[in-house]
């Protein structure tokens, strides 16, 4: 095969992936029912519980509600650095065209949030989420119960206060493309080759398992 065949090879793929990747036909969730879920867990809780408790209602919650898609077992937490940004997360669902993690930081942090071929809905559970765009003088307040709505294409800067936030976060759209965003800080800032076989073992894995399983 010659350059030019390998060239047009690859712009074949490449436009696979980001065409054939995203369609409302190949998700299972909803914002709906993450919101619902979210609110339930909420209001299960007395006033200032523990953000663990409410954490562990969402992810029974979710098990209920989508019982085949949710990942099993003890959720395993890891770091996340992107944008500038870093928290802790949990997996519980990884797909090339959804994912699902509970996400945020006890002590703070902000950065950017990303520009995706993908709508990402942050429900928070705990705490408070700050942000904003170019040319808006004030900021938007998300608190508990509340939900963040980034719409494709859309970037924000965002902060999470020093006393912390803990958010479910659901994702749709084209998963894949997020990839880069979300691994280049481990290259290019943290070196941490811990995180970066985690998030793999823990994503990849499961984007190739529900890709076997026919769940693009």
């Amino acid at each position: 095969m010659n350059v030019k065949g390998v060239v047009l090879a690859i712009l074949a793929v490449v436009a696979a992936c980001v065409l054939g990747i995203g369609h409302e036909s190949q998700f299972v969730f909803s914002p709906e029912v993450m919101h619902r879920v979210a609110k339930e867990a909420l209001a299960a809780q007395p006033a200032g519980a523990h953000p663990k408790a409410i954490v562990d209602g969402v992810v029974a919650g979710l098990r209920k509600e989508y019982p085949d898609h949710i990942i099993e077992g003890e959720p395993e937490w890891l770091f996340n650095n992107a944008g500038g940004a870093m928290g802790a997360m949990i997996v519980l669902h990884a797909s090339l065209s959804e994912y699902v993690i509970i996400f945020g930081s006890p002590i703070g942090t902000e950065g950017h949030s990303g520009r995706f071929l993908s709508d990402d809905y942050f429900t928070i559970l705990h705490g408070e989420q700050w942000a904003y765009e170019p040319g808006q003088l004030v900021k938007e307040v998300y608190k508990p119960g509340s939900q963040h709505h980034m719409k494709l294409g859309v970037a924000k800067g965002y902060k999470i206060p020093d006393s912390g936030c803990w958010a479910l976060e659901y994702a749709r759209g084209n998963i894949l493309s997020m990839m880069p965003f979300g691994m280049a800080d481990l290259f290019s800032s943290t070196l941490d080759p811990v995180t970066f076989w985690k998030t793999v073992k823990v994503s990849g894995f499961n984007m190739l398992l529900n890709l076997l399983k026919g769940k693009v």
